[in-house]
């Protein structure tokens, strides 16, 4: 089965909402694809999360009847094996996330695909979690009609 992987700094907001997004919108569909999510930087800034997922996420979610799980994992720090696994790696906003991506695993940089959306914070939650739907939609066209 293939893997898509959303990255963001604290795998806490962005990338989570995508993942649990993509992965509900992929069951439904029956595509042969799954998502995970990452933090590029758990290790600096994941002492600011509050719980294991933005509460705006999940409220999100759950407002659009997607199932989000009671007990969510706490957030992950990257690791290179997760970016050897994944067929399609996306960094949620390229202006934040392209210098962690060249600090930390500049050989990745290459097959990263940047989106542009804004932390919690930076704009309203409701335009930056419709961003998200927005690219998820054209995302999830890939593997609706493969090219």
């Amino acid at each position: 089965m293939s893997q898509v992987l959303f990255l963001c700094t604290g795998n806490y907001y962005r990338s989570r909402y995508a993942e649990i997004l993509f992965n509900s919108h992929a069951t439904t569909l029956a595509l042969p694809v799954r998502a995970d999510s990452r933090g590029l930087m758990v290790d600096v800034y994941g002492h600011y999360n509050i719980g294991p997922m933005a509460a705006e996420a999940a409220a999100r979610l759950r407002a659009r009847g997607i199932d989000c799980p009671t007990k969510v994992r706490p957030p992950r720090q990257l690791a290179e094996d997760d970016l050897t696994r994944a067929e399609l790696i996306v960094a949620l906003k390229e202006l934040e996330h392209r210098p962690m991506v060249l600090e930390r695993f500049p050989a990745w940089h290459p097959r990263i695909v940047y989106w542009h959306v804004d932390d919690i914070g930076d704009c309203p939650v409701e335009d930056a979690l419709s961003a998200i739907d927005r690219e998820m939609e054209a995302l999830l066209t890939r593997w609706k009609s493969p090219t």
